[in-house]
């Protein structure tokens, strides 16, 4: 990370920083510790946790923010706990209780069967409080204002859903499983979608991200421990984060003004890290059709 006196006092700071999100926090609350930390304002974070959710959140500090889309685009992993028995006017722990039903009748191999039908490539309602936009504005604010929102299904890709435990109490099933999946999934929409197919109800109790990407929790630091030598340089998250295209002197120069490059990564349609020859970040971009679309500058013109 890179850091300058900027006006007003405050420090100029750009790189990656994972932070281990605790719950009770927004994604926002994590933001707004961070900008206080590093006393800086610019930013941001690639894939909002809910308040009730821990773990793997990426946030991006001065022109690494330009970086976090494409991050966010990554698939994730998570650890969570699913309740069956119980739905949620939420999908979660923290809704009020819309149902409850006798889960003690359903069999193991049932809820296999389940599990295998919500993997693979889906079509996915996201949950009615969740983040998505309707008409402008975002669909929990709609519910907590008392409208009744039905969101559009969605094609996602779960590519693992696991069930790591089981435990049986009286009419409840909670289960232990691991789901790695694609960016625009809802973990809570599959807790729900579990037990609306095993005809229970179901909502999430426990959610813990441990992987963005190449960004797990092994890299990450609490809220207390954020500073500037906890951040990774935009040069080192790229080339962690991203393939890698290894620009000239000249070339590198070129993408810095915006303009195009050859394309060197072949048939692939990836996000691309272009780095200059002493390795540095330029930008990011990807084939076009004429050579490398930037999709993102990241460098800076040599003074």
């Amino acid at each position: 990370p890179r850091a300058s006196r900027g006006s007003r006092g405050r420090v100029n700071v750009e790189g990656i920083l994972v932070v281990d999100k605790p719950g009770g926090m927004t994604s926002h609350d994590v933001v707004s510790a961070a900008r206080r930390a590093l006393n800086t304002r610019k930013i941001g974070h690639a894939g909002t946790l809910d308040p009730m959710a821990t773990g793997v959140l990426v946030l991006g500090v001065g022109r690494a923010t330009r970086m976090l889309g494409y991050i966010a685009g990554h698939d994730k992993v998570y650890e969570t706990t699913i309740v069956l028995g119980v739905a949620t006017v939420t999908d979660d722990a923290e809704g009020d209780i819309t149902s409850e039903s006798d889960a003690s009748g359903v069999s193991d191999e049932a809820i296999d069967l389940a599990v295998a039908t919500l993997s693979g490539r889906i079509d996915q309602v996201p949950s009615s409080v969740s983040a998505v936009k309707v008409d402008g504005k975002r669909a929990y604010a709609r519910v907590r204002a008392g409208e009744e929102v039905v969101l559009k299904s969605r094609a996602v890709t779960v590519s693992s859903f696991e069930i790591k435990s089981r435990e049986r109490i009286g009419a409840r099933i909670t289960l232990e499983a691991r789901v790695e999946c694609s960016t625009g999934t809802y973990v809570r929409a599959l807790a729900r979608d579990l037990g609306a197919t095993l005809g229970t109800g179901g909502h999430l109790a426990k959610l813990r991200r441990t992987r963005v990407g190449g960004f797990t929790l092994d890299s990450a630091v609490s809220i207390g421990d954020i500073r500037e030598d906890a951040l990774t340089s935009m040069s080192s998250a790229a080339s962690e984060a991203f393939p890698v295209l290894h620009l000239t002197a000249e070339e590198a120069l070129d993408a810095v003004h915006g303009r195009v490059v050859q394309w060197k990564g072949g048939d692939n349609d990836d996000v691309h890290a272009l780095l200059d020859p002493d390795g540095l970040i330029v930008a990011l971009g990807q084939r076009g059709a004429i050579g490398t679309r930037l999709l993102a500058v990241l460098g800076s013109v040599p003074s």
